[in-house]
Formats: C-alpha cells, sequence, structure tokens
C-alpha cells in the first residue's frame, strides 16, 4: 500500500481521529480480518449479519495494525466514520490516484471472472508487478481492499466485478478507475436479483461506459449482449472469441482426455499453439479473453502462449482437479453455480469419464440467484445430465430436487439417480457407492457449501480422517 499518515486516512474519508497520533503511518494492506492483520497495516472494522469487527479492534491493534476503521469509539486507536463501507471506498480512491504509473484492469461476466483474473495476472506477470484480488473480492469491499493492496511499484492491477444490481459496477469503477474494461458474457446469473439478460447486460456495461475515450474496453464477440456494448463505450474496442469477426480468436479447440483444452490463438500480429494445463473447455474461452488484453497491453504473444501453458488454477474450488490413490478423480467446482457454468463442468466430467474409461458421477446441489427461471432450469439441468449420458447423478438438497426428477424421468437414460437432504448425507452415500477410477464432479452453488463434500471425499485417502462434513468450509464471516 502506498503510505498514509492517519491525518491522511482521515481526510480521505472525512473521518475523525480517537486515541490517534496523526503522524503514525499506514503503511501496509487494510483487512477486515483481525486474524489476518499485517504489521502496519489498517483494520477495518465491518457490522455483518454475524460478527461485529468492532468487537476485534483491539485484537487487530495488538497484532499489528496501526489503527482501526470504525463507525464507532473503540479500545484503540481509530479513525471513526459515519459508513466503514464507504469510508474504505473513499481511501481505495484516494490511493488509486495516487498509481500514475500503474494500468488498472477492470473485469466483469456472468461466470469465469475469477479464472480469467487469475490467467490475467500470470500473463501480465511477465512485463511488471501485478495486484489482483484474491479469490472473487469483486464487491464494494474486495474491491477496495484490493485496490489498497499496490504501491509505487505496482504497473498493473486487476479488478474483479460482480453485481447484483443496477450501479454497482459504476459504484466500484469510481474507486478503481480502470482505463482497460473486459466483459467476458451476459448470462443469467443473478437474473432473480435483475429481472432478466437485459437487465445484467445493462448492468455490466457501466464498466465500459465508464472506461475513459483513451481507454480500451475488450469483448466477447461470441454474445450478442456484449458485442452491442461498444455502442455503449468511447474507449477503443477490441473483440475475442471464436467468431471470424474476432480480433483476437480461439480456433480449433479440443479436449484431452483429462479434460485440459488446447487450441490455437490468432492474433493481428500471428498465430501460436496453446495447451493448458487447466480443466474445462470455458477455459480456451477465458484464456483467449486473457491474451487479448494481454497482448494489447503489449506482452508478445509468444509470452503469451508460453505463459498459458504454465497457468495452474489459482483460486480454490473452480474446477480443481484431483485424483486419490485409488484412483478416483475429484473436479471440485463448488465455489458457484449457474446454468451455463453447469453445462460447461459436467460436458468436462464427460470428457474426462470417457478419457479414462470410467463412470462419470454428478454431485449437484442448487442453482441460486435465478428468480423465477429457477424451477425451468433445474428441470432442464436434469435432462442435461440424462442426455450426456452420465452414468450416476447424486443432488443434494430439496432445492435441487427438480434435477433429480427431470433426470429420472428422461425415456433412454440408463444411469442412476439419488436424492440426499445434506452434505453429511452425501458423503456417507458417495462412500457406499463410489468405485475405484469413477470421476466425480461436485457443484453447486457457494451457499450450499458443497465444497465440504469435496473435501471429505479426498480426506479419505491414504487413510486420513474425513472432514466433518457439518462443519463449514471456506475462511468464515470477515471479522
Amino acid at each position: 500500500m502506498i503510505a498514509l499518515s492517519l491525518r491522511e486516512v482521515a481526510a480521505a474519508v472525512d473521518g475523525r481521529l480517537h486515541r490517534a497520533d496523526p503522524g503514525l503511518t499506514v503503511t501496509a494492506p487494510a483487512t477486515l480480518d483481525s486474524r489476518d492483520v499485517a504489521r502496519g497495516g489498517l483494520f477495518v472494522a465491518v457490522a455483518g449479519a454475524h460478527v461485529d469487527g468492532h468487537d476485534y479492534a483491539a485484537a487487530a491493534v495488538a497484532a499489528g495494525a496501526v489503527a482501526v476503521l470504525a463507525e464507532r469509539e473503540v479500545d484503540a486507536p481509530a479513525v471513526v466514520v459515519a459508513d466503514t463501507t464507504l469510508a474504505l471506498g473513499r481511501l481505495a480512491a484516494v490511493v488509486r490516484e495516487r498509481l500514475t504509473g500503474c494500468t488498472v484492469i477492470g473485469l466483469t461476466g456472468s461466470q469465469g471472472k475469477t479464472s480469467t483474473k487469475d490467467l490475467l495476472a500470470h500473463l501480465l506477470a511477465a512485463a511488471g508487478e501485478v495486484v489482483a484480488p484474491r479469490g472473487s473480492y469483486n464487491n464494494e469491499l474486495g474491491v477496495p481492499l484490493t485496490v489498497l493492496t499496490a504501491d509505487e511499484q505496482t504497473s498493473f492491477l486487476v479488478s474483479e466485478m460482480g453485481t447484483r444490481g443496477l450501479g454497482q459496477i459504476r459504484y466500484l469503477t469510481t474507486i478503481a478507475q480502470p482505463v482497460v474494461g473486459l466483459v467476458l458474457n451476459v448470462g443469467v446469473a443473478h437474473v432473480g436479483e435483475l429481472g432478466s439478460q437485459a437487465g445484467i447486460a445493462k448492468a455490466k456495461a457501466e464498466l465500459v461506459e465508464s472506461l475513459p475515450a483513451t481507454g480500451l474496453a475488450v469483448l466477447n464477440a461470441d454474445d450478442p449482449l456484449v458485442a452491442a456494448m461498444a455502442e455503449r463505450t468511447a474507449a477503443r474496442v477490441v473483440t475475442f472469441g471464436r467468431s471470424d469477426r474476432a480480433d483476437v480468436r480461439l480456433l480449433a479447440p479440443e479436449l484431452d482426455a483429462d479434460g485440459c483444452p488446447a487450441f490455437t490463438l490468432v492474433t493481428a500480429a500471428g498465430s501460436a499453439p496453446v495447451a493448458l494445463r487447466l480443466t474445462g473447455a470455458h477455459q480456451a474461452v477465458n484464456a483467449t479473453a486473457a491474451a487479448a488484453v494481454a497482448t494489447e497491453l503489449g506482452v508478445p504473444l509468444a509470452d503469451v502462449a508460453a505463459r498459458l501453458a504454465t497457468a495452474r488454477a489459482a483460486s480454490p474450488w473452480r474446477m480443481e482437479r484431483h485424483e486419490r490413490s485409488d484412483g478416483v478423480v475429484v473436479i471440485n467446482d463448488a465455489y458457484n453455480a449457474n446454468p451455463d457454468s453447469m453445462r460447461a463442468a459436467l460436458e468436462t466430467l464427460v470428457v474426462v469419464g470417457r478419457g479414462r474409461g470410467a463412470r462419470s458421477v454428478a454431485v449437484l446441489g442448487e442453482m441460486l440467484e435465478l428468480g423465477d427461471t429457477g424451477p425451468g432450469e433445474h428441470d432442464a439441468l436434469g435432462r442435461l445430465v440424462a442426455g450426456l449420458g452420465i452414468d450416476r447423478l447424486v443432488v443434494v438438497g430439496e432445492g435441487a430436487r427438480p434435477v433429480h426428477v427431470a433426470a429420472s424421468g428422461t425415456s433412454g437414460w440408463s444411469g442412476a439417480s439419488e436424492t440426499v437432504p445434506d452434505v453429511e448425507t452425501a458423503v456417507a452415500y458417495l462412500g457406499d457407492h463410489l468405485r475405484p477410477g469413477d470421476v466425480v464432479l461436485v457443484k453447486a452453488s457457494r451457499a450450499t457449501g458443497l465444497e465440504r463434500l469435496a473435501s471429505a471425499l479426498l480426506a479419505v485417502d491414504d487413510g486420513l480422517p474425513a472432514v466433518d462434513a457439518r462443519t463449514p468450509g471456506g475462511d468464515g464471516p470477515p471479522r
């Protein structure tokens, strides 16, 4: 982080100092978690639904924080403001203004944001220091926390931007102030909040609308709703995709027996073969999007192709591929789910299963935030499972039951389906029914907690104790 005195912090956020020396300097990034304090950093106290960060203020300072950004006086040096979330954004915007030698890239899309962000950060590292968010830090807290990680040595800052409503991405752009905007796709994730795909497209377009005329918009030529955003930006437009009209093209994609894609990447500078180590056909599209940005920012095509070949999954629970000692392959894609990402994951499951001559097992939970389209999308998902010829389906939770009903009722499907009430029951069921060599996909929306099931399947390997499926995984609520 760019060093700021507490006096400067208070001025930036219109706050007042409490028990704090105005000359003390914040030299390390901000955090919402008292367990993750960097010495010299700033602890941001947020009152959540279950945990109030103000209760951990003293512990954060004892752990090395210079002060606390708080909404009330606490038992520690603090900058007191009316709203810590808004103040965090204001502070990050001030720091962003000082990043004069840094190119900021914002990216959004209904799916693939985090994987593409990781690929782009990997590519840009060939040209300078890169700051990118941890995991999916893509909201009004995550974006400013990422910006505050950057300093004078940062050449590129990649900011992932999510939305559940109109105006949210526009607000995030006032903080990160991107000069490059990448839009991956417009699906049906969050249609419950935004009403329609047109509403989702309108929200996503806020990113390219915010770009300066000297900026760059990178758009998916294969998605009509994204391609149309070229009319909504003053920035120069570059497109990517399979289309003949795309400026950066993905040609002849193929999956190997492990589900890893290979393809030819074509740009104005020439073409290059690319072989990824990431699992899933959709990763070829993500890689092409990242390549379009990187080549426009000066990374040579040969370097892009070489670095794509070395990219590994950098964020958890996104098509993570693990193999147990008994040959069971677990594909953990439990971070999130929507109809498009479900289809991509299931198609990959089939390819990997057939490539290994093994049974394919899909363990699926509910897809959330689909609004009135939810029942129909779950029904379609069940019919897709049957249509792909997946050997065994395990449906977890009552909300996903329509997947089981639709698959079981599909004429001609020779597979088997079972519905179970919760993760713990699913773990027990799979323990009784998995065979050595099976390929298992675990996927659902994040709130269902199916990453715990994937962890349990892997924990039994080599005699390790099984994970307690009743214990939530992940980082837990910020504190």
